[in-house]
């Protein structure tokens, strides 16, 4: 019995998504646990799976176009079911807020797959229509068989994969075309530049303007970016802290796991335990807003910003206040580098009530991040600057490292939020106490 594929929730924010590309083609076999299709969605690109087998029998949703969340974009049948002659009516694949697509051919001649040909309907010596499995179909297409000349054991006469591996290969189906020319397909209408595919770039000379439209995960950072900065009042803290302690901890440190663990701390590492330490010590901070109340959380969920080609992506270490400088580490790595690969679940994606963001790798010495609602703060690290300071009453070379903090101020008060960039700086400059 055939049964419907539809567009899955993958996050909890999800709307719509977008197939990148379809991993299984008409005409393939399914099995449980398969993954089908790459999905875009707000937050990354995930794999599919079904939970059904079967022969994928219809592609509805092509590469590179977008479906609401229960949309059917594909149609799954038993093994030596016919192919339906029609389809149901997929759900609008369109947000509302983009143009409809247009109207899906008539369902007596349905529309192949962009990537995948039309295969035009076996027909007996008389001119009627053959009742084929899709798998058998497939079989006889591998073998160069002429499908006319099979004689189907099915119910009904439907020819089964059985009936086509016992057929005689080499005779092509062309040879018993019928006498009336058949009506060439249409080809399907070109569709919108899949966000797999970059979009064909001028040269700069040209002077045109380029049109570069926006992925799911564009668009839901464009609206959390717009509704903070337009319902969250932030006020902002700096510090500049001396990083000299910590640089040679970690030196220290990295000199023995390179024996031991094998893992290499990077400076974030120390931020991040630094940053989990503070949100224990004043969980003031460690807290959100909601309505007629605040909500202070009982355990730490570092989101940690992390780029990407296509914006920012914020992964969660979650129930920080446990976890060791080496755990945090590793989880970190672990993030980031699915993050890169558009490979992190949605569960990955929960949890965080405060956030991180450095920019110190790419050279920007201090800068004023915004907020990540719900939660009320968020930690901007700049890059490590040897610069002269005075020691006493000398000058001196030192390593300066500039901290920022953005708030909300209807959840932190300007002391609290000091005391908070205080305690990260007293970690900083005295990192031992983070291995206490």
């Amino acid at each position: 019995m055939a049964s419907e594929l539809e567009m899955p929730k993958l996050s909890d924010t999800m709307e719509e998504g977008t197939i990148l590309r379809w991993l299984k083609k008409e005409g393939d076999s399914v099995e449980i646990g398969d993954e089908i299709a790459e999905i875009e969605t707000d937050k990354a690109t995930m794999a599919m799976e079904v939970f059904d087998e079967g022969i994928l029998t219809k592609i509805i949703i092509g590469e590179g176009e977008k479906a609401a969340v229960g949309t059917v974009i594909g149609i799954l049948s038993d093994e030596d079911e016919e192919s339906p002659a029609s389809t149901p009516a997929a759900k609008p694949a369109a947000a509302p807020s983009e143009p409809a697509k247009e109207a899906a051919p008539a369902a007596s001649t349905p529309a192949p797959a962009a990537s995948t040909p039309a295969a035009s309907p076996a027909t007996a010596a008389d001119g009627s229509r053959l009742r084929v499995s899709p798998l058998a179909r497939k079989v006889a297409e591998q073998s160069d068989i002429d499908l006319s000349s099979v004689t189907g054991t099915g119910p009904g006469g439907r020819i089964t994969k059985k009936d086509v591996e016992g057929a005689t290969p080499g005779t092509a189906a062309a040879s018993a075309a019928p006498t009336t020319p058949a009506t060439p397909a249409t080809p399907a209408p070109a569709k919108a530049a899949a966000a797999s595919t970059p979009q064909a770039i001028n040269p700069v000379a040209s002077g045109e303007d380029q049109r570069i439209e926006l992925s799911n995960l564009r668009k839901i950072i464009a609206e959390r970016l717009l509704t903070s900065k337009l319902t969250i009042p932030h006020f902002y803290l700096h510090v500049e802290v001396d990083a000299a302690p910590l640089m040679t901890l970690r030196k220290q440190i990295n000199e023995q796991a390179e024996q031991t663990t094998g893992n290499k701390y990077s400076i974030n590492d120390f931020i991040v335990k630094a940053l989990v330490n503070a949100s224990v010590a004043v969980p003031q901070v460690n807290a959100s807003y909601a309505g007629d109340h605040i909500i202070q959380y009982a355990s730490v969920g570092i989101s940690v910003a992390v780029a990407v080609d296509d914006g920012l992506v914020t992964p969660v270490v979650k129930n920080a206040e446990t976890k060791s400088l080496l755990q945090i580490s590793r989880e970190i790595k672990d993030l980031a580098a699915r993050s890169r690969e558009m490979k992190l679940r949605p569960d990955e994606f929960d949890g965080g009530t405060i956030t991180i963001s450095n920019l110190g790798s790419y050279g920007i010495d201090s800068f004023d991040a915004i907020v990540n609602p719900p939660q009320a703060a968020i930690l901007s690290v700049g890059n490590i600057v040897k610069k002269p300071v005075v020691v006493g009453d000398e000058i001196k070379p030192g390593l300066r490292l500039n901290l920022g903090l953005s708030c909300d101020h209807r959840v932190v008060d300007g002391a609290v939020g000091a005391q908070f960039l205080a305690e990260i700086k007293k970690l900083i400059e005295s990192p031992a106490l983070m291995l206490m």
